[in-house]
């Protein structure tokens, strides 16, 4: 799913008028249609409806909305600053098809003032839709306060009045709708995907209402969701006359004393993801636990007995990871330098790895080409320093990689990957039940796994996101978000390469 910029959406919106053809009116009409079908979803049969509309084409899907959700049987009041002002052409019309009904009672709110709510009533924001491209202030910014404060269930129409788009930076949140459910047409904003907006979109639920595939296509996007045709072709396929060295050979510096679980949870996942070696380099104390809980992976045992401390030969690997449990011993950050400085493969840095290198930011640039580093924000705002928001995130983490020449992999809700050009999508895949202790460790060995095969850092980066939120979701639907643990997401990864083998096409019974 490609994501377009607040302006490219109204050309978008222009060029499926004339390719239909269709009418500003019409078009309206179709959309808010489908968001009414959404809405009744949301809706207790005779719940009272407050729809708060403005003068733009976002309030003429409010108006429109009220007739259509007044004609199935739902008691709806209309509250509007703008009975006086100027509507949009389109706006205009719809207000006008509401009126001709009149059966929907339309309210001032510049003369009655802003009513009062109940927590019974559902209110639909259409106050100001993604075009908005400043702060609000004055009436409008006391309606959304009312809104804000009233108890009741907020509904945003395309997005929350008050937020933008793109950066939200210098806009005051104070004049944001806080929803509880938007529903946004044809594909989420950029803004919608970040953490710091969380609270004012609420559920985020996208509605096809059918904008020309052709005029998307001919518009530029700044962005896009990694899609499962996109990762099709990454796959390799396992030749029937090969053998373990042909899928790769990788180095896992893991573990340390109390943070055995880590190696193990990278090993493990390393592991499901198709590699044919991996020799996890560990603290003596931590050996043990490794052999058994990942028989497969071959050790190799640290001179200090409780964290890392030397490098190991890194002959004959093609690719490095280095970070699950390692702590922050003194050993370990010189040792950490000594085989970035060594390595002439592809890197992936992860957890204290990170931590390392934020006290010694210079030897970001010491990292091999095609390298991965994969921070949650916290690890990323002491590599980076501190951001305002999500959109100054993303545009920090691009610099970054960028600069270093590395990928950058962004945790979250919505991981964001980051290549070294610049290039960035999100992942929508996942859920809450994988904000657990362990996580990071599975996906740091998908990676490092993907790359040993042969993919650059971008692609590995990109289908590992992929295949750990997806193992994450299979898991949460059998045992729920809150009970999910790391392990639990290694235990579906096989299905999770297995539904991406079935939509490749590839066999699924060897016959001789």
């Amino acid at each position: 799913m490609r994501i377009f910029s607040t302006s490219a959406v109204k050309e978008i919106d222009a060029l499926t008028m004339l390719y239909e053809p269709i009418s500003s009116i019409d078009l309206m009409e179709r959309a808010s249609c489908v968001l009414t079908d959404a809405i009744v979803d949301y809706l207790p049969l005779l719940s009272h409806v407050a729809v708060f509309a403005g003068s733009g084409n976002n309030g003429g899907d409010g108006f429109v909305v009220s007739r259509l959700l007044s004609a199935k049987g739902y008691r709806v009041e209309v509250y509007t600053p703008s009975l006086e002002s100027h509507f949009s052409d389109t706006c205009a019309e719809a207000l006008r098809r509401l009126k001709s009904k009149d059966v929907v009672r339309i309210h001032d709110i510049s003369v009655e003032g802003f009513p009062v709510l109940s927590e019974d009533t559902v209110i639909v924001d259409a106050l100001f839709g993604s075009g908005l491209n400043r702060t609000v202030t004055g009436l409008y910014a006391d309606i959304i306060k009312n809104i804000n404060s009233s108890g009741s269930f907020v509904v945003a129409v395309d997005i929350p009045s008050g937020l933008m788009g793109e950066d939200n930076t210098a806009v005051d949140r104070e004049s944001i709708v806080r929803a509880d459910v938007t529903f946004t047409f044809q594909f989420p904003k950029l803004s919608m995907l970040f953490a710091d907006n969380a609270p004012f979109v609420g559920h985020l639920r996208v509605l096809d209402i059918g904008l020309s595939s052709k005029a998307m296509e001919q518009t530029e996007s700044i962005t896009q969701t990694i899609e499962v045709e996109e990762l099709l072709p990454l796959l390799s396929v396992r030749r029937r006359h090969s053998h373990k060295g042909d899928y790769g050979r990788a180095l896992l510096v893991a573990g340390s004393y109390g943070m055995a679980g880590a190696s193990s949870l990278a090993a493990k996942a390393a592991m499901r993801s198709g590699l044919g070696l991996l020799t996890v380099h560990l603290p003596g104390c931590n050996n043990s636990i490794v052999q058994s809980s990942v028989p497969e992976a071959i050790t190799s045992i640290d001179s200090c007995e409780t964290h890392f401390s030397r490098v190991p030969s890194l002959k004959g690997y093609d690719a490095v990871a280095v970070g699950p449990g390692i702590g922050r011993h003194p050993d370990s950050a010189a040792a950490l330098l000594r085989i970035i400085e060594d390595s002439h493969v592809p890197m992936v840095i992860d957890a204290d790895a990170l931590n390392i290198l934020s006290e010694y930011p210079e030897w970001f640039a010491k990292l091999p080409p095609g390298s991965v580093i994969t921070p949650h924000p916290g690890e990323f705002s002491r590599i980076a320093g501190l951001s305002s928001g999500g959109y100054d995130a993303l545009k920090k983490a691009t610099i970054f990689a960028r600069t270093n020449r590395v990928c950058v992999v962004l945790k979250g809700a919505y991981t964001a990957v980051i290549s070294s050009k610049g290039e960035f999508c999100y992942n929508r895949c996942g859920n809450a039940g994988m904000a657990t202790a362990g996580s990071g460790d599975v996906l740091a060995g998908i990676i490092v796994s993907l790359l040993s095969q042969g993919l650059c850092a971008y692609d590995a980066a990109r289908l590992a996101v992929y295949v750990h939120g997806k193992a994450g979701d299979l898991a949460a639907c059998k045992l729920g978000m809150r009970s999910l643990m790391a392990g639990d997401i290694i235990e579906h990864i096989p299905e999770a390469w297995l539904m991406l083998e079935k939509d490749q096409g590839l066999p699924q019974k060897f016959d001789f």
